[in-house]
C-alpha cells in the first residue's frame, strides 16, 4: 500500500517542474502581450483574452494566470496518466513557440529587423510548415 502512494507521488514529482515552467511561460506570456499591446506593437490575437484587456492589465493578468495555474494544476493532478505528459509536452511546445514570437517582435519593434527581413522570415515559416504537413 505504501509503495502505490510513493509510486503517485514519484509520478507527480516528475511533472512539477515542467508545469512550473509551463506556468512561467504563460506568466511571461501575458506580461509580453501587455507590454506589446500597450505600446501599440501588437494586438491580441486570442479574441476572448483581448476582452479582458479591454477591462484593463489586472483583469487580463488574472485570466491569463488563472488559465495557468488551471493547466498546471491539471497536468500535476493527472500526472499517472500518459495523456497528462503528453498534454504537458505539447502544451510546453506551443508556449515555446510563443515565446519566439514574442521575441520576434521584440526585436522587430526595436528596429533591428527590417519589413523585408520580416517578410521573409513570414515566408520560411510558413513553407517549413507546408512543409512539415505535406
Amino acid at each position: 500500500m505504501f509503495n502505490g502512494v510513493v509510486h503517485i507521488y514519484w509520478n507527480r514529482m516528475d511533472l512539477i517542474r515542467p508545469a512550473f515552467l509551463l506556468f512561467s511561460l504563460n506568466l511571461l506570456d501575458a506580461l509580453l502581450t501587455i507590454i506589446w499591446v500597450r505600446n501599440g506593437v501588437a494586438d491580441e490575437a486570442n479574441l476572448v483574452m483581448a476582452k479582458f484587456l479591454a477591462m484593463g492589465d489586472a483583469a487580463f493578468l488574472a485570466a491569463k494566470l488563472a488559465i495557468g495555474i488551471f493547466a498546471a494544476t491539471v497536468f500535476v493532478i493527472g500526472s499517472e496518466k500518459p495523456l497528462a505528459k503528453y498534454g504537458l509536452s505539447l502544451a510546453l511546445a506551443v508556449y515555446m513557440g510563443l515565446i519566439g514570437i514574442h521575441l520576434v517582435t521584440g526585436i522587430s519593434a526595436m528596429g533591428y529587423l527590417s519589413y523585408a527581413e520580416l517578410d521573409q522570415l513570414q515566408q520560411f515559416g510558413l513553407s517549413a510548415a507546408i512543409g512539415f504537413l505535406t
